[in-house]
């Protein structure tokens, strides 16, 4: 079968597919021949082996594994042992190591069933991008209904669900984003959208309740000036370094201020993933697909996530 390889740390031109076994799925695994795999921010971290620190996991002088790709949606073809939840020809989605290839092998529990509503490019950006937005809103912002949420970056993977989610739980949502996306964030129904490249959105009147920052633009003193007195000001993606100085302006400033700064990684949630699912059935949820690309060029689809100005999800499909 065909795979998306990288053999090295560097650019996109380390990218490379090659011809490689066909994965065969062990106990509690399912084997899922993809039909779509969406790029994620953690795909160009990987090819380029950075932040560094991250090269004790992955190899310090090349990849210790050369597979690339987390998100995908596809068919099952086969079971391994064990396994009670899925059958052959049932069409899934969900993440995996690998998933930039003909075939992918993927846990039991590491897969949702694909909504009919959702084509298979649009379901490849469900889970990453889904899973970071509704833990951060939810687990970490505890945005309620009646509340002001602010989205940077409302145009992007996870900014684009996130202004969605915040509409489903009843929140006022302001999204911000660049002039040829303020379309889309209209479209998603956000209350409010800011052009950045034409008003400052920290010159607000009025603070609100929860931020979402996904841009990773502005400083975290700036941040904190529009967030309420009791509000929640919550980082996540963009640059690896940019969060981390958030997270040591959070630590310094915390016994000083009554506000909620809350750090966190998205985790797997398998009941996420399906809640997530019920919002797309509902007609409260869509995946924006803005571009697809060939597997053969794969290598371009993530240097323009890496570019950081993708609109919604970027696909490679097979």
């Amino acid at each position: 079968m065909e795979a998306v390889v990288r053999r090295a740390y560097g650019s996109p031109e380390v990218i490379r597919v090659e011809e490689v076994p066909r994965p065969t799925p062990g106990p509690g695994q399912v084997l899922v021949e993809v039909r779509a795999a969406a790029i994620n921010p953690l795909d160009w971290h990987f090819m380029r082996g950075e932040p560094r620190a991250m090269r004790l996991q992955t190899g310090l002088r090349a990849p210790k594994d050369p597979r690339m790709g987390q998100d995908l949606a596809g068919v099952v073809v086969e079971l391994g042992e064990g396994v009670t939840r899925w059958k052959v020809g049932d069409e899934v989605l969900g993440s995996c190591l690998g998933a930039l290839a003909e075939y992918a092998v993927a846990g039991e529990g590491d897969l949702a069933g694909k909504p009919e509503a959702m084509s298979f490019a649009e379901a490849s950006g469900l889970a990453c991008a889904g899973l970071t937005a509704i833990q951060g809103l939810r687990d970490n912002a505890h945005l309620s209904a009646g509340q002001r949420l602010l989205v940077t970056g409302a145009g992007g993977g996870v900014g684009h669900l996130a202004v969605q989610l915040g509409k489903a739980w009843g929140a006022h949502v302001t999204g911000v984003c660049s002039t040829r996306n303020v379309d889309l964030v209209l479209s998603l129904g956000a209350d409010e959208v800011v052009d950045y490249s034409r008003e400052d959105f920290t010159q607000t009147a009025r603070p609100y309740d929860v931020i979402f920052d996904l841009a990773a633009t502005r400083s975290h003193r700036e941040l904190r000036r529009i967030t309420t007195p009791k509000g929640a000001l919550l980082v996540a993606g963009a640059s690896p370094s940019r969060p981390l100085r958030h997270v040591l302006w959070g630590v310094l400033t915390a016994p000083f201020v009554s506000q909620h700064q809350p750090t966190y990684t998205a985790r797997w949630s398998g009941t996420d993933l399906e809640e997530l699912s019920r919002l797309v059935e509902a007609g409260s949820l869509r995946v924006e697909v803005s571009r697809t690309y060939p597997l053969e060029q794969a290598g371009e689809a993530i240097g323009h996530v890496e570019e950081g100005h993708a609109r919604g999800k970027v696909v490679v499909e097979l």
